[in-house]
């Protein structure tokens, strides 16, 4: 029985009747600041709440599941009230509860929801544009912060006399939306704005007053065609024709261009009109350009188009241009009273080639109207081993295309005995590249060439790699950035040579590393000789491909049985160490490691045991054993005797 009746009690209690007519909850507000104070008052007419009892009505109150303290009293009519302050209220939304204690048990009676947040932060940065297809105006912003409340957003604008109306309200939460075109007048202004509202305030963006023409975006123009004109010059002329539907506006437009290796654009500004052509000039020849066009009406206002299709133009070429620079190697022919010359050059920049270099000719003579001079190397390359007769002192280099021949480079053949420099040095200049410096000698220099070639173990020809070198033409200058054909981990050596007016300086000389590591492998050791209390040790030298750096030093590690440790720094210039004080008859292990600036490595572990005696000792025992043994003879021989 008692069971049943409690759980009729509890649903009368619960029942939509019993808490309605029961309890009611008020609350000051139920939208607040966040952080603010929250008041709440909650009224139980007891008469109404089936099963409780007179002057026994204790009231309670949970914020959420989290229990909060309220001051309960005696209202009219018989009923109890509690009043609740809450000095600061930091959820964004809770539920206040309003209990009761009924037979030892709390029972929720009464409820209000509560939110709380801040009023809409002012929305930024509004812009419009006027889609020519449909004419409807897409304005979009940036919301402000989060309010944490439900918020109405509408863009509204208002024209010269005319009150306030929306335009659109962005769906689902975005922050764009698009004024159809039927709520707006073309070529007038309009002021436009976005207002956004909640229970606590309203918030505007800055207000555009706009003509909705003057921020159409139209589509882009299309490039009909594109010529060189007038031939042999740098100068082109394109022939573009603007979008359907926009013949009738005044158009600015703006080309753009670059050739296919360059990553910067070129820029043609100020092209006014409908349509029609465009001219520029200062275009590279024999080069390929990708070009680019764009339009907008012509106001301040309004949107550039998108960019045009691309369309690609090759100009036309012309004959190359500039000087070649040049270096060159000579020495006297085994025989037939020859010189072997070994001539190098820099390939032309695409500013100096004019198109494609078809190749690069060499001559004894320069090229003159109605003579062509003998050609003693006609190559591809950028650099040619020729002989010519000795006594010769220059030589001439010129390079061609499909349309012509360049004039010819002279190269004096000056004889390498001028004055070196001073001092010479490099250190890294990045993963692959180094920084050059030297001390500028005392005589006027005209420029500087530099020569550099990677070390290896395997001796090869002079000059194996062709294109090494550059050249300084500032005579004033004490640096120069090496960038090609370096490699990291890599030892080279540099070679730098003076060029004066007359002569050519003797080469000075350096080697450098852009970049150091710990070798690959350490050298292998190996045991020359040994005795009770020392060890001579020996090993090859590094080949410099192992090496990674200079090697700063050898360390030495020895270790007996019972871990009695010790080692010794060896100059990387010796390749053998003796080991001292070592105990007789003892197994030693060995190893070696190499060390460059940037770390070092170990090397394979050598196993060796010292001997007993040593090699004075030793003789001494056998001298001793000899003297014994021919002692011991003569005995026997006096003792037979001695029996006769």
């Amino acid at each position: 029985g008692t069971p049943f009746l409690l759980q009729l009690s509890l649903l009368l209690l619960l029942c939509p009747g019993g808490t309605l007519g029961c309890a009611s909850v008020a609350v000051g507000s139920p939208i607040v600041p966040l952080g603010s104070a929250v008041t709440a008052s909650c009224t139980i007419q007891s008469k109404l709440c089936h099963g409780l009892e007179q002057g026994k009505v204790q009231i309670s109150w949970m914020l959420d599941n989290t229990p909060v303290a309220g001051v309960q009293r005696q209202g009219p009519g018989g009923t109890e009230v509690s009043n609740l302050t809450l000095p600061q209220f930091n959820r964004t939304q809770a539920r206040l509860w309003c209990c009761v204690e009924w037979n030892g048990t709390k029972q929720r009676v009464g409820m209000a929801e509560i939110r709380a947040g801040y009023p809409p932060a002012k929305p930024l940065n509004l812009s419009c544009v006027l889609n020519l297809g449909d004419y409807g105006l897409t304005c979009q912003w940036q919301q402000g912060a989060h309010s944490h409340l439900p918020t109405s957003v509408a863009l509204k604008f208002s024209g010269s006399r005319a009150q306030a109306v929306t335009g659109c309200t962005p769906q689902g939460g975005h922050s764009h939306c698009t004024v159809p075109r039927r709520l707006l007048q073309l070529y007038r202004d309009m002021e436009i704005w976005v207002s956004v509202t909640n229970a606590l305030g309203t918030a505007e963006s800055e207000h555009l007053c706009i003509d909705p023409m003057d921020v159409a975006k139209v589509d882009p123009p299309t490039l009909q065609s594109i010529q060189s004109i007038p031939f042999q010059t740098d100068c082109i002329a394109l022939a573009w024709q603007v979008a359907q539907g926009t013949e009738h506006m005044e158009l600015q437009c703006e080309l753009r261009y670059r050739a296919h290796e360059d990553p910067a654009w070129g820029l043609v500004t100020g092209i006014i009109g409908r349509a029609g052509t465009a001219r520029h000039c200062g275009f590279l020849f024999g080069t390929r350009y990708h070009f680019q066009m764009r339009c907008r009406r012509n106001s301040a206002l309004a949107y550039w188009s998108e960019w045009s299709q691309g369309r690609n133009y090759t100009t036309h070429e012309k004959a190359p241009s500039g000087k070649l620079d040049t270096w060159w190697g000579a020495r006297p022919a085994r025989a037939g009273g020859q010189l072997e010359v070994q001539l190098r050059w820099k390939a032309l920049g695409q500013r100096e080639a004019n198109g494609r270099v078809l190749g690069y000719r060499v001559t004894l003579s320069p090229r003159r109207r109605g003579r062509d001079p003998p050609t003693v190397c006609n190559t591809t390359h950028t650099h040619c081993n020729f002989s010519v007769p000795a006594g010769t002192r220059r030589v001439y280099v010129s390079a061609y295309n499909a349309a012509g021949e360049s004039a010819a480079t002279e190269v004096v053949l000056l004889e390498r005995k001028g004055q070196p420099l001073a001092g010479l040095w490099a250190v890294s200049g990045g993963e692959r590249s180094l920084w050059v410096h030297w001390e500028a000698p005392p005589a006027p220099v005209v420029a500087y060439v530099l020569e550099w070639q990677r070390v290896t173990s395997v001796t090869s020809e002079p000059g194996h790699c062709s294109s090494c070198w550059q050249m300084e033409h500032d005579g004033a200058a004490t640096a120069a950035l090496i960038l090609d054909a370096i490699e990291p981990f890599q030892r080279y050596n540099i070679s730098l040579y003076p060029l004066y007016k007359d002569t050519v300086g003797v080469p000075i000389h350096t080697t450098a590393y852009s970049q150091q590591k710990a070798p690959s492998q350490a050298p292998k050791l190996h045991l020359r000789s040994i005795s009770k209390s020392e060890a001579e040790l020996c090993w090859d030298s590094m080949p410099v491909e192992t090496q990674n750096g200079f090697i700063t030093g050898y360390t030495i590690f020895w270790a007996n049985n019972v871990a009695d440790v010790a080692s010794a720094t060896v100059s990387p210039s010796l390749n053998s160490f003796v080991i001292r004080g070592l105990k007789p008859s003892t197994l030693y292990k060995v190893h070696i490691m190499a060390s460059t600036a940037a770390g070092g490595t170990n090397g394979t572990t050598l196993t060796l045991v010292t001997t007993v005696l040593d090699d004075t000792e030793i003789q001494f025992l056998f001298l001793t054993l000899g003297l014994a043994f021919i002692l011991l003879i003569l005995l026997l021989i006096c003792f037979q005797k001695n029996e006769r």
